[in-house]
């Protein structure tokens, strides 16, 4: 058997004893969707269960098998990857239309009939998304189970859970200390008359106890539950992950270790009458089906989830001083890039990622990429989830745009970039399309708008100058980013298919990324993101005002602009900036870096 129909057949394989799985238990349908306990977007490889069983590996995707149909959805970011990689599994790509992340909801209620069952593993499903899933169903009479793994059940060399040691995340790049974040939290808790808190999410938990860990590629977490009380604390994690030293300092603060696996026990054991806070958009069904009867409790977000994304003072500062090194580090590389294309040295896209990294790496509080470096030359840039692999990447050669979006976790902040730089001769049609591009990025960065704004209505602001020729992309604008966290952070979401809901509320110290993209499939493709952070604009007798300061420092590519196209205020934005990253990262670099940054940031003729 050759190297590409093996995995082939082991897709087939896969499918086919799941599908005997749902006879053996008498079930009609599974939905596998890409989670696992703490509802992460990156996933610990022991819950890459959708990923093991259909060979697709972008990062979102649903799967869904009967017995006489499996269907993998994805949406438009991830079209071409998905069909490349099911083509000869027997599994369908199930496009989902914008705006409409939950049709195999409506599939699965057309398509099962009165009687017949759904599997779903309550372990790794939200409780929000599982309500949305009962009330297409049951109404239908479909019957949902959440009490079965079926692709555990077949899955013989799963993973273990992550091993890593957890470690402390220090001041000063840690300015608040986990006493105060506490304290912080309870008085959050006392405020909705709650007297228990159950967090999972992994960032959350991180955050709050002031601990990083290893256990997720690229998001500096651990796998952990929390119960907060108001007078003790509990942190659920397996033993052997938190060294003695750490132990001391989690216990000077009162907090107690138990094993991972007694979280849903604790939680049982909770007295009648307690009051408990859960955010049901970040909590899986067990868990709250682990509460006793009765307990009651109170659904609102995360107290912790707001607190993270609304950054202080002084870990402002320190974000700041990430953007300088991380621009000087952009600087080496695209320095390098330049003079080694000028060489004519054969370059792929795989060096790009190393090389990237290692500039990142020689720079002070690095620690890791913060995601997968994305970098498509030409069509694979029209990829926006695009990954070169040593299996399949193209060789930079030739003519046509090459789109970079790499970011890194610094002790003091985390950064997310992209740039697009050409190749050769670029033609007029590339220039427009990068120019309208640009134009979207700064009619947001330059925005004002009041405080409390729901962050979705905001994308719209970016979208039109691409709308006004006709044009659009298919993800949203922007996410929010960690603190030394993960690179996708909430509440905040700049999205027209996002639900403005009052959580999404703009507040000051939010970091948000803004990357308006075109994407012209078989040809090209251009993004560029900044990071901008949410900063007090005065008050009127209309209220208080926010508007974006840019944080992040590495010049846009002027060899990619029509200058006819950009207003006279566009230009001064544009020249401003460059100024900014000429001020703040030249004093960081020297020699051939230096000349580029000179070069690159030279105003706009």
């Amino acid at each position: 058997m050759d190297t590409l129909a093996a995995p082939l057949a082991a897709v087939r394989d896969r499918i086919a004893r799941l599908r005997d799985a749902l006879d053996q238990h008498g079930v009609d349908a599974v939905l596998v969707p890409s989670s696992d306990p703490h509802l992460s977007e990156y996933l610990p490889e022991r819950w890459k269960a959708r990923e093991w069983l259909s060979g697709f590996t972008g990062s979102v995707g649903t799967l869904v098998v009967t017995r006489d149909h499996a269907g993998l959805w994805a949406d438009s970011r991830y079209w071409v990857q998905a069909e490349a990689q099911l083509a000869g599994t027997g599994i369908v790509l199930m496009k989902l239309s914008s705006g409409a992340g939950t049709q195999y909801i409506d599939w699965l209620a057309t398509h099962l009939h009165p009687g017949q069952s759904l599997a779903v593993d309550g372990q790794v499903v939200g409780l929000a998304f599982l309500r949305a899933l009962r009330t297409a169903l049951e109404p239908r009479g479909i019957r949902l189970r959440t009490d079965l793994d079926l692709p555990g059940q077949i899955w013989p060399d799963r993973p273990a859970r992550p091993t890593p040691p957890v470690y402390e995340h220090r001041a000063p790049q840690a300015p608040l200390g986990r006493d105060a974040k506490l304290e912080a939290l309870r008085h959050a808790m006392q405020d909705r008359g709650a007297q228990w808190h159950v967090l999972s999410t992994l960032d959350d938990i991180a955050y709050l106890f002031n601990l990083r860990g290893a256990d997720v590629s690229y998001n500096p977490v651990f796998v952990a539950h929390a119960l907060v009380g108001l007078a003790e604390v509990t942190l659920f994690i397996d033993p052997g992950k938190v060294g003695p030293h750490v132990q001391q300092a989690l216990a000077a603060d009162g907090v107690t270790l138990a094993p991972y696996e007694e979280a849903a026990r604790a939680l049982s054991a909770l007295p009648p009458g307690a009051t408990v806070l859960i955010d049901p958009r970040r909590v899986t069904h067990a868990l709250r089906e682990a509460l006793p009867a009765g307990v009651q409790v109170v659904e609102a977000t995360n107290p912790t989830t707001l607190a993270k994304s609304r950054k202080t003072e002084a870990e402002a500062g320190f974000i700041r001083e990430t953007m300088a090194e991380d621009g000087a580090a952009l600087a080496e590389f695209f320095a390098w890039l330049e003079h080694a294309l000028a060489r004519g040295e054969r370059l792929t896209e795989l060096d790009i990622d190393t090389r990237i990294t290692e500039a990142r790496a020689r720079r002070e509080g690095f620690v890791s990429p913060s995601f997968a470096t994305i970098a498509g030359f030409n069509a694979n840039g029209a990829m926006p989830h695009y990954r070169a692999t040593p299996q399949s990447h193209a060789v930079i050669e030739g003519s046509g745009l090459l789109l970079i979006d790499s970011g890194g976790q610094y002790l003091g902040g985390t950064t997310d970039i992209t740039r697009v730089v050409p190749i050769g001769a670029i033609t007029a049609e590339h220039r427009r399309d990068f120019t309208l591009v640009l134009k979207a990025m700064m009619a947001l960065s330059r925005a004002r708008f009041p405080r409390g704004l729901r962050s979705p209505l905001l994308d719209a602001i970016a979208r039109a100058p691409l709308w006004a020729e006709g044009l659009d992309y298919g993800h949203g604008t922007g996410h929010g980013v960690g603190y030394f966290l993960n690179v996708h952070e909430g509440p905040q979401v700049l999205s027209v298919h996002a639900a403005a809901d009052a959580h999404t509320a703009m507040e000051p110290g939010m970091i948000t990324s803004i990357e308006p993209g075109l994407y012209r499939p078989g040809q090209w493709g251009i993004r560029i993101e900044n990071l901008a952070m949410n900063v007090d604009a005065g008050r009127t007798e209309f209220g208080e005002w926010l508007a974006f300061e840019t944080l992040t420092l590495c010049p846009i590519d002027t060899r990619c602009i029509d200058p006819s196209l950009l207003r006279a205020d566009e230009r001064e934005w544009l020249d401003a900036y460059h100024a900014t990253v000429r001020e703040r990262v030249g004093p960081r670099v020297s020699g051939d870096a230096a000349d580029w940054l000179a070069e690159r940031t030279r105003p706009l003729v």
